[in-house]
């Protein structure tokens, strides 16, 4: 240990480089804060060789996880399927596509007729090739209302909501990013801020320490304390106490994010309504997901109804004149040419069910209502899976920083 006058003779002595160390400790706490919560997110892709030889962000290397655990929140805590479709009204459905929808029963009339029968179709007289497709016509509304009920009945078995929500978000990873960036960016932006001043705590000690010691080793042991420790505490004030929680008989603490409780569930639910819980994702789920085929027997089986109906009295002599296989050739063309042109007719009610399901509401009141744990939870995953490597990353930057203040320190000093 070096005597007292010799301390402060050299401080006298090199005055700039002690003035530093706290203002470099401080920076060192400000940047590791920002190098960590960018991991977390950039890049989206892996970058270098893999399996190890790379990084990349925390939160789209686990998309499928994570995205997992979002949904898992959501469908057990705020919304579930059958809620979403149970606020359609059938009938109501049945009269805002019932324009496209019968503007298309022309053209599938026609294009499945010309299909099967060219010759007969072409030889009928417009007045009865207008009679069949108005017959066509005045039913179809009753059968879209009729599909719609049975859809209701039973939802799951054409509809996986986590399925939808969980593919949507892997596939846009930068979506996934947003979620959790958007749901958490005060505490981000806390996150870096307080890098700062807590490294500047560490750096005054950081001072003391050397001017007593003058011990190489500390100055990159210090920048490693610094980056571990402003990570690990910056990250503990966000989350915790879940409860509040008062300290030393002075102060109230509680974790920032749990603070924002309706600030979040606003943010949240508009972000969610407007980007995955969508009128065109979920009719694009139900049409192209892997419950879709249910939906197409269930549409098949009333498309067949219909045709039957239609053909009437008269069915002996439809499938005697075109042959039954080829009679049922022509409803699975029908069920086809149906399935083909219901993601623009449903697009006619977009505006309806958007207001309809209000699903930006649900979930903002839902979400006030959760506990303090099950709320915590929606943010919270994406620093749990590599909060370590996160924290070792600050400490590795911190030590680095360090060992370039000593030749700094050595090159001013001598």
């Amino acid at each position: 240990m070096i005597g007292l006058s010799e301390i402060l003779s050299d401080v006298q002595t090199n005055w700039p480089v002690y003035a530093s160390m706290p203002f470099i400790a401080a920076a060192i706490g400000y940047v590791t804060k920002l190098v960590a919560i960018e991991m977390m997110f950039r890049p989206l892709e892996f970058v270098g060789r893999k399996p190890w030889l790379g990084w990349q962000g925390v939160v789209p290397r686990r998309a499928a996880k994570m995205a997992g655990i979002a949904c898992d929140t959501m469908t057990s805590q705020l919304i579930t399927p059958a809620e979403i479709f149970g606020r359609l009204d059938p009938q109501r459905v049945a009269e805002e596509i019932e324009k496209p929808l019968l503007a298309s029963i022309e053209d599938i009339t026609r294009e499945v007729a010309a299909a099967t029968q060219p010759d007969l179709w072409e030889a009928l007289p417009d007045r009865i090739k207008h009679m069949i497709v108005d017959r066509v016509r005045r039913q179809s509304p009753q059968m879209v209302e009729k599909v719609m009920l049975q859809i209701q009945t039973d939802i799951d078995s054409v509809f996986d909501l986590k399925e939808m929500v969980v593919t949507h978000l892997v596939r846009d990873k930068a979506l996934l990013n947003r979620i959790f960036r958007e749901a958490g960016y005060k505490e981000f932006r806390f996150i870096a801020r307080v890098g700062a001043p807590f490294g500047f705590v560490i750096g005054l000690l950081q001072t003391v320490t050397w001017a007593v010691f003058r011990e190489p080793l500390l100055l990159p042991a210090f920048g490693l304390i610094t980056g571990w420790a402003t990570d690990w505490l910056a990250l503990k004030m966000v989350f915790f106490p879940i409860e509040p929680r008062r300290f030393f008989g002075l102060f109230t603490w509680q974790g920032l994010f749990l603070r924002r409780r309706s600030e979040v569930a606003r943010d949240y639910g508009d972000l969610i309504a407007k980007e995955i819980i969508t009128p065109r994702n979920v009719v694009e789920a139900v049409l192209k997901g892997p419950l879709s085929d249910r939906l197409f027997a269930l549409v098949q089986r009333e498309v067949h109804r219909l045709v039957d109906s239609q053909a009437g009295l008269a069915r002996p002599l439809v499938v005697m004149a075109v042959g039954g296989r080829r009679y049922q050739r022509v409803k699975q063309l029908v069920t086809m040419k149906v399935m083909e042109r219901l993601p623009e007719t449903m697009a006619a009610v977009e505006e309806y069910a958007t207001d309809a399901m209000d699903i930006r509401n649900t979930l903002t009141s839902k979400m006030k209502l959760l506990s303090p744990t099950q709320f915590e939870r929606l943010l919270r995953p994406a620093f749990e899976q590599d909060e370590w490597m996160l924290i070792a990353v600050g400490a590795m930057l911190g030590f680095g920083v360090g060992e370039l203040q000593i030749l700094i320190v050595e090159f001013l000093t001598h």
